[in-house]
């Protein structure tokens, strides 16, 4: 043990704590990701998904099941396919595997990370395992199944000697299911998360908890340790247990016989998980440890902490990891959020579990992706809406230093049975046992817009307002440290600990110019207050130009615009705007908890099928794909440590006007000072002052020529010299209406596929720069088009940004024949030949 020790605090001071799962394992695990066969349909028995068919994996074969990669989602594309309803019904997997415990005695299982949305698991014909719920871990113990199936030889002939297994998934509407189908977005079908093959000894650990605590000045630390144990009827076991520091020095050390544990005084809960086996579990307090100033977690100081466990009985030995940290956290009542003693500004964000041509199967390295974008913007907190997410999501926000808000699928419809509402408390349990020793967590979520009917006859607040104090309740006894919180349902404000009110100023109601008096009265109406959900719609792309509108220049004034009292104009040079004025805001609010923008990622949604990308909302600061938008950088500018600088206008091409006209030109950048260069000269030097709208005052009014020209920043932080430039072909002659399509071809930025751009032009061939019609794009060979992404250059469909729609051609394919027609019949439909060259 001793030289295990060694080896853990090196690895600890020597690498980073996002591999020691892989070099510590908690288990023998393995992620099943490959050998999978799908077929997106139901079966008539679970004998038809077993049977041996002739042709199997072949074309001949009926019906035709297809090789998967896990994690996988059903409606990876159909969820914005512009002509269909995604597909909602039930969907089979299956493989056969390998199984061989190396532990005698042993148990087997299969962890689901989560599957969508009702799930049943099969080893050959023998249903082992059924859960509901899309969003929580559960696990299928398999063990007595693979004895069953290894004891027939003609199966295990026929099977090779492996086991086959079958997992039934589907995501079949059902109003007596958590999320509603009225909620805006998705309701995934399939295995879109990891799946686990898991071996442990017959007695194992089942669930660690960490309750560690400090007072607000860190002067002093106390670990509680509690251990849930499955199969403890065997003795004697012992039990190992090291604590490690974030320098990797260990601070606490125990081992003995369990017998000598005493037996922990938590009360299970009423709808607590038992154990995966279906045998007793056994909850024992195994330690209480003091320190003295331990070193707390904060969004830019991360300290983790590890606890090492090794448990031993006879020759068989499992050991596992969990990390904590210490850190404090307080709502004022009628003032801010204070994290470790000091006042701290919560600068947040959303996230779904979307993604372009996957739908929710996100693997590891496109979550950290997306992660690592968030905390680079300058976020330090994330409401994960509107369900409990994967547990890497978690992991990263503990390294990351982002603070969380997870939530419970109850959203929208109503409230309805039993059924309904014992999915609801074993989900929020669930999440609790799951996520609890996860420091980035602080707010535990009832749910979300419960106020919205719809899905039952009978919408009555009162059990609405019981049923979310029955909740409260519930989350407060399995864990009294962390807050409770609910959106938009102001006759529920009163029951949970932290309110948000619905304020979309400058969309949903009023003007963005009203934005710090509408916050305000949502801070008087609450004890603790905080603001989720706000900003607006982009279109990736369109742009709008400030000054007089005039007959054929196609752009309104600005004032004008920041007049609307919904919707805008869906252009980025809108919602910058929108942005910019609620983040100055913020910075002269003293007395905000913090606040988080919806949302960080444009994402696929069933109610939005007349959206300018067909399915998508389009709110994100990023593409679907992850492809910042210009807004991306206003946030960056507000919140981020590192030096940036960005000019506007890096998806803007072609700008217009009249002759001479003077056109504002932004600098998105958080260094102190930025000086202007318009075609080789310089247009001045501006020091930043977020009190001066837009762009913290980095705005110049400057006269660009005709045709291109050549924009240029220059940033100064100290020694420091940041730069970023962009070309701008600026048009000043005006156009008439739009009257005809014109195809181009370029390579795009990977060099795999050709990007053919549709225009639309006026009769005399001049660019409609306002144009807004509805291009359809089509091939000969339509596997060829990047379609049904949700992007501004993968959507087969696709309402033009500035006159302009484009979409992504595979080079592979060439040749083929693209078409591009006008959704409104106005236009002739316009055709181009790619050759592949």
């Amino acid at each position: 043990m001793k030289a295990i020790r060694i080896l853990f605090t090196l690895l600890l001071t020597s690498i980073s704590l996002c591999h020691i799962y892989a070099l510590v394992p908690s288990d023998r695990r393995q992620r099943l990701t490959n050998g999978w066969e799908f077929i997106r349909q139901d079966m008539g028995s679970i004998w038809e998904v077993m049977r041996p068919v002739p042709g199997a994996g072949k074309p001949e074969a009926v019906p035709l099941w297809t090789a998967v990669t896990l994690p996988h989602c059903f409606n990876a594309e159909d969820a914005v396919e512009p002509d269909v309803n995604y597909y909602q019904g039930a969907g089979w997997y299956r493989t056969s595997l390998p199984i061989d415990n190396p532990y005698s005695g042993g148990r087997v299982y299969l962890e689901f990370e989560g599957a969508g949305q009702k799930t049943d698991v099969y080893v050959y014909t023998t249903l082992v395992a059924s859960h509901t719920g899309g969003y929580d871990e559960w696990k299928a113990d398999i063990t007595e199944a693979v004895t069953q199936f290894r004891s027939d030889a003609v199966l295990m002939k026929r099977f090779k000697g492996q086991i086959p297994i079958a997992i039934r998934c589907d995501n079949s509407r059902d109003t007596e299911m958590l999320p509603s189908d009225m909620s805006d977005f998705n309701l995934y079908g399939g295995l879109y998360r990891y799946v686990n093959l898991i071996y442990v000894p017959d007695i194992h650990i089942e669930n660690i908890g960490i309750d560690a605590r400090t007072d607000e000045q860190g002067k002093e630390g106390d670990i509680s340790l509690d251990i849930r144990f499955n199969g403890l009827e065997r003795i004697p076991v012992s039990l190992s247990v090291h604590i490690f520091a974030p320098d990797g020095k260990e601070i606490y050390a125990t081992d003995g016989q369990l017998q000598n544990f005493p037996a922990t005084t938590r009360t299970p809960m009423p709808y607590e998980p038992p154990a995966s086996d279906g045998k007793n579990s056994t909850c024992l307090h195994i330690a209480d440890v003091r320190l003295k100033r331990p070193v707390l977690w904060s969004p830019s100081t991360p300290a983790l902490y590890t606890c090492l466990l090794e448990l031993t009985c006879g020759t068989d030995t499992l050991r596992t990891t969990e990390r904590f940290a210490f850190r404090h956290f307080r709502f004022e009542e009628k003032g801010p959020f204070y994290l470790n003693g000091h006042r701290l500004l919560l600068r947040g964000t959303h996230r779904h579990e979307d993604h372009a041509g996957v739908g929710a199967a996100l693997t590891e390295e496109m979550m950290r992706t997306e992660m690592q974008q968030i905390k680079e913007m300058g976020a330090n907190f994330i409401r994960l809406g509107h369900y409990q997410q994967s547990s890497i999501i978690l992991r990263l926000c503990d390294e990351l230093g982002i603070l969380v808000w997870e939530e419970i699928p109850w959203c929208r419809g109503g409230l309805g049975s039993e059924v309904y509402k014992a999915q609801a408390r074993r989900m929020l349990t669930n999440m609790i046992h799951q996520h609890r020793n996860h420091p980035s967590v602080i707010l535990w979520g009832m749910g979300n817009e419960n106020d919205w009917p719809g899905d039952f006859e009978t919408f009555s607040q009162d059990s609405i307002r019981a049923f979310m104090k029955e909740l409260h309740d519930l989350s407060h006894r399995i864990d009294p440290s962390r807050c409770t919180v609910i959106r938009r349902c102001d006759f529920c404000k009163d029951i949970v600990d932290i309110y948000s009110p619905t304020i979309w100023a400058g969309w949903y109601g009023r003007r963005f110019r009203d934005y710090a008096a509408m916050e305000k009265a949502g801070f008087d109406a609450t004890p603790r207050f905080i603001h989720a959900e706000w900003g607006g719609d982009s279109h990736a792309g369109r742009h709008t130009e400030n000054g007089a509108a005039g007959k054929g220049q196609g752009y309104a004034p600005l004032d004008s615009i920041e007049a609307a009292d919904r919707n805008g104009d869906w252009s980025e040079s809108y919602i910058i705007r929108l942005f910019d004025w609620h983040l100055k805001e913020q910075e002269q609010m003293p007395w905000l908890t913090g606040s988080a923008f919806w949302t960080f990622k444009d994402f696929s949604t069933p109610l939005r099928p007349e959206n300018p990308i067909p399915y998508v909302n389009q709110k994100g600061v990023v593409q679907r794909d992850g492809t910042p938008k210009e807004s991306y950088y206003v946030f960056q500018s507000y919140w981020a440590k590192t030096p940036m600088l960005h000019i506007y206008g890096h998806t803007w091409p072609v700008r217009w006007g009249k002759p001479g006209e003077a056109k504002e030109i932004l600098v998105y950048s958080n260094c102190p000072e930025v000086e202007l260069f318009v075609n080789g000269k310089s247009v001045g030097k501006k020091k930043r002052d977020s009190r001066n709208f837009p762009a913290a005052g980095l705005h110049w009014n400057a006269v660009l020529q005709e045709g291109d020209n050549l924009i240029e920043a220059v940033g100064y932080n100290g020694k420091l010299r940041l730069n970023d430039k962009i070309r701008q072909e600026y048009q000043t002659h005006p156009w008439g209406m739009p009257a005809q399509l014109h195809l181009s071809v370029s390579p795009d930025a990977s060099g795999s596929h050709f990007l053919v751009q549709a225009e639309v032009l006026d009769r005399d061939g001049v660019r409609c720069l306002d144009a807004k019609d509805v291009i359809e794009f089509g091939c000969t060979d339509l596997h060829a088009l990047l379609q049904n992404q949700g992007t501004a250059q993968g959507s087969r469909r696709i309402q033009a940004a500035n006159g302009r729609a484009c979409i992504c051609v595979k080079k592979s394919s060439a040749p083929v024949i693209v078409s591009a027609c006008d959704k409104g019949k106005v236009l002739k439909t316009a055709f181009i030949t790619l050759n592949g060259q």
